[in-house]
């Protein structure tokens, strides 16, 4: 288990959430755990529930994201993953471009758990729908607090504007699972 703190993008502070941290807790032969932390999270705003399924657009309000690039090529895959339990996943060809919807074997599972000091958000991601082999990943979260407020949570933010698909965004590394 590694902790990854994540940055707020300096031209998009938040409003109170003092920090966001992404964690892996734990990957088997068929799943990885992954676990976002929000402190001061007494504003965030969080989608309602929507049930389980693909949806477009959940970056526009709280959304947790992880990308995935396997080998040393251009090519990765994008999950977008909703406290409202919708979720999508995407293959790119290179830095955005080529944009696929990637299929997947069955729906993540998202578990949004919120106080008024603090929030967690558990996403349960099917390995078989992940790349085969070791991985650079990018974590990273838009959070959305009262008032429209946007802040863009990194690993790292290497340009003037928030963009996680930056493959410099990519600092964590991830272990080859074996599948099922």
């Amino acid at each position: 288990m590694q902790n990854y703190p994540l940055t707020a993008h300096p031209a998009h502070p938040p409003l109170e959430v003092k920090s966001v941290e992404a964690r892996i807790i734990g990957m088997d032969e068929n799943w990885l755990r992954l676990r976002w932390r929000i402190e001061q999270s007494g504003k965030v705003v969080f989608p309602p529930f929507a049930g389980k399924g693909r949806a477009d657009d959940l970056w526009k309000t709280t959304c947790f994201e992880a990308f995935f690039r396997p080998g040393s090529g251009s090519a990765y895959v994008e999950l977008n993953l909703s406290p409202s339990e919708r979720w999508a996943a995407f293959d790119f060809a290179s830095y955005r471009q080529g944009m696929e919807e990637r299929p997947f074997p069955r729906e993540p599972v998202c578990t949004i758990r919120a106080g008024q000091n603090m929030a967690i958000f558990d996403a349960v991601i099917p390995l078989a729908g992940l790349p085969d082999g070791e991985c650079d990943l990018g974590l990273s979260a838009v959070i959305e607090e009262e008032g429209g407020r946007l802040s863009y949570w990194a690993l790292s933010h290497p340009d003037k504007k928030p963009d996680f698909h930056d493959l410099a965004c990519f600092t964590a590394r991830i272990g080859a699972g074996s599948k099922a």
